[in-house]
């Protein structure tokens, strides 16, 4: 894969930078513009993949407009996710290599069937990233089975003052990940790593539909928190490494 271009949109709506993934992608599938890592932070925003669930919704429509939150409705996989300031948000958007597919009832590869991305495997790469980029700056992490994201295991967690008592046998989410993969395998939305946002705007959902698992963030477990230009600089050094083959 030819190495991705990091392109920082600073502070962007998220209705504009989802028109732009969309743009974007079209270009890279015509092969007139390199792979791209867009990374940005949204206005306080709730979006619903496409297993949204509204009761996941907990704040009513006044209290989403005291609180300045937006709704969306979105394309990619999974329920829903909070974005706002102090929340790195990155959209990678790379042309995924195919995996052959297998005719029904013949086992035979590649005959009637148009060859799908490995979504599943490109999940998993994307946690990989972001469990080395959190590495570097000082966190460990990890994977939870048969649940998608990035997560902090309890006993790291239980450390964090923010942290319920009924919580502290728990992992924590620190990144959320839900993508999208178009039929010409051109991925799209991405990963939410949580540095240092207003934490109480997830009171307003149940965070992925996960009711029983805390949300964490970097400033809760690292003092001092590195500020936001350290974890873009880890995460765009970690993600090179991990999507460069």
């Amino acid at each position: 894969m030819t190495r991705a271009e990091v392109i920082d949109l600073g502070r962007m709506d998220y209705e504009s930078a989802w028109k732009l993934q969309d743009e974007y992608a079209a270009e890279i599938a015509a092969e007139t513009r390199p792979p791209a890592l867009l990374l940005v932070e949204h206005p306080h925003v709730f979006t619903f993949g496409r297993r949204g669930q509204i009761e996941n919704l907990l704040w009513s429509e006044a209290e989403l407009a005291e609180r300045g939150v937006s709704v969306f409705w979105v394309d990619r996989g999974g329920d829903v996710t909070y974005h706002g300031p102090g929340q790195l948000v990155g959209y990678p958007l790379l042309p995924l290599s195919p995996i052959p597919s297998q005719d029904e009832g013949t086992g035979e590869k590649g005959k009637g069937h148009i060859p799908q991305a490995d979504y599943v495997g490109y999940v998993r790469k994307l946690e990989q990233m972001l469990i080395a980029a959190l590495a570097r700056l000082g966190l460990v992490t990890g994977q939870v089975s048969g649940l998608t994201g990035v997560w902090v295991q309890a006993d790291v967690w239980s450390r964090c003052p923010r942290c319920r008592p009924q919580d502290r046998r728990k992992p924590a989410k620190i990144a959320a990940i839900g993508v999208k993969v178009d039929a010409r395998g051109v991925s799209r939305h991405g990963f939410a790593l949580n540095v240092a946002p207003d934490m109480s705007y997830f009171d307003g959902i149940i965070a992925c539909g996960l009711a029983d698992h805390p949300v964490a963030a970097l400033a809760d477990l690292l003092d001092p928190a590195p500020g936001m230009a350290r974890v873009k600089e880890a995460v765009v050094e970690a993600f090179g490494l991990t999507f460069s083959t």
